[in-house]
């Protein structure tokens, strides 16, 4: 009998839990903004850039449906060279802008791989965690300022060799 009440008693505190972590990923007023008085990387924080990466993302594939819609639709014969070189470079742009997009995308996905494996916010060189304003700009950051910094300069030392 004492072990059913326990299993019990443990069954119902395991759905409370699951049901307040729900009740936290629910409700998350829209004009919330993590703030660093805050734990760090709580569970409001964590939903607030898992939306904001959502919507990121379904922004980013909703304006790949326009283009390909568009480049469908735009393929016709235009007799005089000059609007045809001009249509042609717009094509170009337009498809290298998307494959900027689909690169940003895959960096969105990771970025909501590592809140899911609970590495989100934290700096992939120091592990220190990467300031609140920097995710807010660039929720895709996998390094703090300072490490992204020192990346980048190292970068254009040995581009310039």
């Amino acid at each position: 009998m004492a072990d059913d009440t326990t299993s019990l008693a443990i069954g119902a505190l395991t759905d409370t839990t699951k049901v307040t972590k729900m009740k936290a990923e629910a409700f998350l007023p829209d004009d919330y903004r993590p703030a660093e008085g805050e734990p760090f990387m709580n569970e409001r924080q964590l939903e607030y850039f898992r939306r904001k990466l959502l919507a990121w993302k379904a922004d980013l594939l909703d304006e790949s449906r326009h283009t390909i819609e568009g480049l469908q639709d735009g393929t016709r014969n235009i007799p005089d060279i000059t609007d045809r070189a001009s249509e042609e470079t717009d094509r170009a742009l337009e498809l290298r802008t998307r494959d900027r997009q689909r690169k940003l995308v895959l960096k969105i996905e990771q970025a909501l791989r590592r809140i899911d494996e609970g590495e989100y916010g934290y700096c992939e060189v120091t592990g220190e965690p990467i300031s609140l304003k920097r995710l807010d700009a660039r929720p895709i950051a996998t390094m703090t300022l300072e490490a992204q910094e020192r990346h980048e300069r190292r970068e254009k030392v040995h581009r310039d060799d």
